[in-house]
């Protein structure tokens, strides 16, 4: 008997919806993590360089789905693959529980608990820019070459950050980075994401 083996196309749709299941988690995560701060304002105080890495990060959790359209390019999927892309989603989904404690007991507030986490917190938005390096060349070097030479110069640079950022607990640098982050990561989806090609 002969078995027909499964065209990419028919694949694509079973691993968007396991990497749907674990961005979704991380996107709850984030979001329960606001409401409980909705419930209970005066419960911890709030520290706004922890909020904005709130937004960049589910900033990130959407684009991420929406710039994933990309792996319909793939022609031929492996296990390997598929088990990239899921560990690509699991560490988006560990840099939102590095936001959003169980539990803050431990804490006396959001700016004490971001210090004392933040080697796990940028060491994984590290692994996540050169994680995206790797994402980039599995979609073909038609998509790779799309990014120009920016792209090439941005990875480096955030990446030195963020060793700067898990070295450094200076106010003033972890201000000026997440604010530039933003910026650039807003003008990054809009100039280059802001539609499917």
């Amino acid at each position: 008997m002969n078995q027909q083996l499964p065209y990419a196309h028919d694949i694509f749709p079973h691993i968007r919806i396991v990497m749907g299941m674990v961005i979704g988690l991380g996107v709850t995560r984030l979001l329960s993590g606001l409401a409980r701060i909705v419930q209970h304002p005066g419960q911890y105080r709030l520290y706004p360089v922890h909020l904005a890495w709130v937004v960049s990060v589910l900033l990130m959790l959407v684009h991420f789905w929406w710039w994933e359209f990309g792996l319909f390019q793939i022609e031929t999927w492996t296990f390997g693959k598929y088990l990239f892309i899921i560990f690509y989603a699991v560490t988006l989904f560990l840099l939102c529980a590095l936001l959003f404690p169980d539990s803050m007991l431990d804490y006396t507030s959001y700016e004490d608990f971001f210090y004392s986490r933040r080697a796990w917190f940028f060491g994984l938005l590290a692994a996540t820019y050169l994680l995206d390096v790797i994402d980039t060349l599995l979609k073909g070097p038609e998509h790779f070459a799309r990014f120009g030479v920016e792209y090439l110069f941005r990875t480096p640079v955030f990446v030195a950050l963020c060793v700067i950022a898990m070295l450094v607990r200076d106010r003033r640098f972890h201000i000026a980075f997440v604010a530039a982050a933003l910026v650039y990561q807003i003008s990054f989806i809009l100039r280059l994401f802001d539609t499917i090609v």
